[in-house]
């Protein structure tokens, strides 16, 4: 019987995560929610416990964790679409101190296992990345975009506690372009745009996981066996002009040098919080395979890369 503690409770995954715990009963005694606050009665879960745990804050991450006697460790707690007043400061105090925090915690407490949301942004945005990348391509996390270089340095730290303390086991899930009903972002204002913009020359294909498919993931790592590092997406890639398409929209293409351009005068006069450098998120795309997920992990999506995207644009009525 497992006794769960689920960093980032709260969130869009953790929220989904945490009822799943708490439906198995059968496998899961205890499920420990931590988020900066508590949630709104609807979304509280019958059966779990709710506390205040800020991953920046050692003691308030190591106190939940020993005084429940936490035996796994689901971390999600994460800045992923940082807002217009967010600092790289701050983001990186949750990203990467924040881990670091929460590992610390597993091994003062003999925590058993732990499950890290990583992303396929861990292996960067580089003009030299293979067309599909496998778990065994190393992470080089870009420099310049602040979640790409923060996935990676916790994914550094993640391969130095398996060479100084095997027995934490570890799965590590590095995934995709989350899409799902309520999902709605930074990423999905690009589809949404009256024309999405691509890069002109460039394919910029998109790999998507619907958010289920991701939570049953999350599920199967907590109560399973299985160990290691894993890409968590749909099968096949989405190139912007067949996402246009589905969407009955013709793509904007414009050269790199003008996108450039336009984003550093923007940025300059607070307009847009991306910069220059962002081009190579469109550009540079990493495109995960999933076959380990499916062959060794045992996982395979209920929806393919295509599918999720037209679930998604379904669901907004496009």
């Amino acid at each position: 019987m497992k006794r769960v503690f689920v960093t980032g409770g709260n969130g869009f995954l953790g929220h989904s995560v945490v009822r799943g715990l708490a439906e198995a009963k059968d496998q899961v005694e205890l499920v420990v929610s931590g988020d900066l606050r508590h949630p709104a009665d609807e979304r509280r879960v019958d059966g779990v416990d709710y506390v205040i745990a800020d991953v920046t804050d050692p003691s308030s991450v190591s106190g939940p964790i020993g005084e429940h006697g936490i035996d796994t460790v689901v971390h999600l707690a994460s800045i992923v679409n940082p807002g217009k007043d967010t600092t790289t400061e701050q983001e990186y105090a949750v990203d990467v101190t924040g881990s670091k925090n929460v590992f610390d915690a597993c091994l003062a407490h003999g925590v058993k296992r732990v499950v890290v949301s990583s992303s396929g942004a861990a292996y960067g945005y580089h003009a030299d990345n293979p067309a599909w990348l496998t778990e065994d391509d190393p992470v080089r996390g870009t420099e310049t975009f602040p979640y790409s270089l923060h996935k990676r340095l916790v994914e550094e730290m993640l391969a130095g506690l398996r060479e100084s303390n095997p027995e934490l086991e570890q799965v590590v899930l590095r995934i995709g372009t989350i899409l799902g009903e309520t999902v709605d972002n930074q990423i999905t204002d690009l589809f949404k745009a009256k024309r999405p913009i691509k890069i002109r020359g460039s394919e910029s294909p998109f790999v998507f996981i619907w958010d289920q498919d991701v939570v049953e993931v999350m599920l199967q790592a907590v109560l399973g066996e299985k160990t290691g590092i894993y890409n968590v997406a749909g099968d096949g890639a989405m190139t912007v002009d067949e996402i246009a398409a589905e969407l009955g929209k013709k793509p904007l293409s414009i050269p790199v040098g003008l996108l450039k351009a336009g984003l550093a005068v923007g940025h300059l006069l607070d307009l847009t919080p991306h910069g220059a450098a962002q081009t190579d998120f469109l550009a540079y795309r990493p495109v995960l395979d999933n076959r380990r997920l499916k062959a060794e992990f045992g996982y395979v999506p209920r929806y393919t890369t295509r599918e999720a995207f037209h679930a998604w644009r379904e669901s907004q009525g496009l």
